[in-house]
């Protein structure tokens, strides 16, 4: 089991202690050590190894001995034996926004609700509504969690279909009779949500392959296994499944399987104008009824072949890039080699796990040139919010640091900044004279997300006229397979931010993932700057960016569309520009 698998046992082991009761400061050495691996720069396997894995801060004795075992085996007993105290369907419970282990608990112990069903079942008989500390609000707001969590069901955030996909196209890749093998489907085409896994493999001997993916350790159960074709469901509950090809129709298969349908079809008329056939076993040029293959080394060999540029695969989504193909005008996109830095951190002073220092090392690690801090500002309460005096307090500190940093012969800058609340009528949680001190600022919303419309509109067109307000945070407010947006005219919002200047981030945490990159490219073409942000709450958060590039080339966004990927001088001009 690699370190992030054995970070989300952790993170479930501390969930559970939490239902369970114990001490508060049990569980939190759970999620620290889950945060530790998952920003742990060394090998975790050479730790264990070495038996130096106890030398790390935050994991004693009795943590190195379960991560040991979590390592070796894919198995805890300790975990188990904790899970099956409790019934397996009440920690879906927690996966309703705003239901916490300890409201969860008191669900259980109240009105015996230990499933989704029960849930469901309470509220439409207001019995939850009747708990203390419930209430008719909370109430709505369960119904609301759990529509959208069924409407869902079935789907899978990309992050976590990544991290189930790369370890099997990994021992794909090193199967000796594999010659070529690729991810494909919506996972390759970088969508936020993945409904299943698809692997494409090159090879002269797909007996030997279906062998290895069908008794792979994630897999959970065989639901079909063929000559050229297997499909499993992994332990997580998505299915994955693999297709073997000769290495002659390996781009065809590639290039159908990765999609999206919709792009498939506009590939398919295209060669069929051209007196051609596609499809996922080649391309044939079609004369006197008779069909001849045209050979393709790759993918980018058909769309040369039918007379296009060739399409990335985020791209190919049938928004106008066969169109653009043709012309010869898709854009260079932006790539992860492009980004210097980030903003919209934050850190220990407001509700992040690691300190200033901690973050701007970490950012120095990636080879990034600055990062800009951007902790809450004082009406985020639940956050920590910082008031005035904690703000220039953090404004001082981080002086301090680009000072040392200097002194270092670092090239390397934290940019001051916050993340502001716009406030129920639009006002900012802090002054124009505050805000005029730091670098920059991220406007965001945090509560009042039940407003009209044309309410909501006007608020965050009130926060973007300001002067002060360099970006705006994720904008719509949406939890990806948990809460929708929140009603707002996004394209008066996207006018008044090209007016006035203004920078809309792209907040890559995997469960916002907004702006949404369907908006982009008309954003981009009225002159909107995009920064990626990854809302980062703890070091290891900082490397989400790479999800928030993907998104971006969605988006149809180039370097020049980006923030991130500029200077730290010219960043600093461009955070000014207002």
């Amino acid at each position: 089991m690699d370190k992030n698998a054995i970070a989300d046992v952790l993170k479930e082991i501390a969930v559970l202690l939490d239902l369970k009761g114990e001490n508060r400061f049990k569980s939190l050495a759970y999620s620290n050590a889950a945060r530790t691996l998952e920003t742990l720069q060394q090998d975790l396997g050479a730790l264990i190894r070495e038996e130096k894995l106890g030398e790390v801060k935050g994991i004693g004795a009795a943590l190195t001995e379960k991560i040991t075992e979590l390592f070796q085996t894919g198995k805890l007993k300790y975990y188990d034996e904790l899970k099956s105290s409790f019934p397996p369907g009440l920690l879906d419970c927690l996966r309703v926004p705003g239901l916490g282990p300890k409201k969860v608990k008191v669900l259980w112990e109240k009105l015996q609700i230990d499933s989704l069903g029960d849930l469901r079942l309470s509220c439409e008989r207001n019995m939850v509504a009747k708990l203390e500390g419930f209430g008719e609000k909370t109430q709505a707001k369960i119904m609301e969690g759990i529509a959208n969590l069924e409407k869902y069901r079935g789907q899978f955030l990309y992050l976590e279909a990544w991290h189930a996909a790369v370890p099997i196209f990994d021992a794909l890749k090193k199967c000796p009779v594999v010659k070529r093998v690729e991810m494909a489907g919506s996972l390759r085409r970088k969508k936020e949500l993945v409904r299943d896994l698809d692997f494409v493999v090159s090879t002269r001997d797909p007996e030997t392959v279906m062998k290895l993916f069908t008794t792979l350790p994630q897999v959970d159960k065989v639901t079909n296994q063929g000559k050229t074709k297997s499909s499993v469901m992994l332990d997580i509950g998505i299915q994955a499944d693999v297709r073997c090809v000769s290495d002659e129709e390996f781009p065809f298969t590639l290039a159908y399987f990765t999609g999206s349908k919709e792009h498939n079809i506009a590939m398919r008329q295209r060669s069929i104008e051209q007196g051609k056939k596609l499809n996922e076993y080649g391309l044939f040029e079609i004369k006197a009824s008779k069909e001849k293959l045209i050979p393709c080394k790759d993918e980018a060999a058909i769309y040369d072949d039918l007379g296009l540029q060739y399409v990335e695969p985020e791209l190919r989504e049938d928004m106008g890039e066969v169109v653009a193909s043709e012309k010869k005008d898709l854009p260079k996109l932006v790539s992860e080699k492009d980004i210097r830095g980030t903003f919209h951190c934050h850190t220990q002073a407001s509700d992040g796990s690691n300190t200033l220092e901690e973050m701007a090392r970490a950012a120095i690690t990636l080879g990034w040139e600055y990062l800009g801090i951007a902790d809450h500002s004082k009406s985020s309460a639940v956050a920590n919010g910082l008031n005035e005096k904690r703000l220039e307090a953090q404004m001082k500190e981080i002086e301090k640091l680009n000072a040392r940093f200097a002194g270092e012969g670092v090239k390397f800058r934290l940019f001051k900044g916050s993340e502001v609340d716009i406030l129920a009528d639009g006002a900012l949680d802090f002054s124009d004279e505050l805000l005029a001190r730091l670098d920059y600022a991220v406007a965001s919303i945090h509560q009042g997300f039940t407003n009209d419309e044309a309410k909501q509109t006007a608020r965050v067109l009130r926060a973007i006229s300001s002067p002060h307000i360099t970006m705006l945070g994720h904008l719509t407010g949406r939890l990806l397979l948990s809460r929708e947006s929140y009603k707002l005219d996004i394209n008066a919002v996207i006018e008044a931010a090209a007016a006035n200047r203004t920078i809309i981030e792209l907040n890559c945490t995997p469960t916002r993932m907004e702006l949404d990159w369907r908006w982009w490219k008309g954003a981009r073409d009225k002159g909107v700057m995009c920064s990626i942000n990854p809302d980062a709450h703890s070091t290891g958060e900082l490397s989400q960016v790479s999800q928030g590039v993907g998104a971006a080339r969605k988006g149809w966004l180039r370097a020049s569309d980006v923030l991130n990927t500029r200077s730290t001088a010219e960043a600093l001009r461009l955070l000014k520009r207002k």
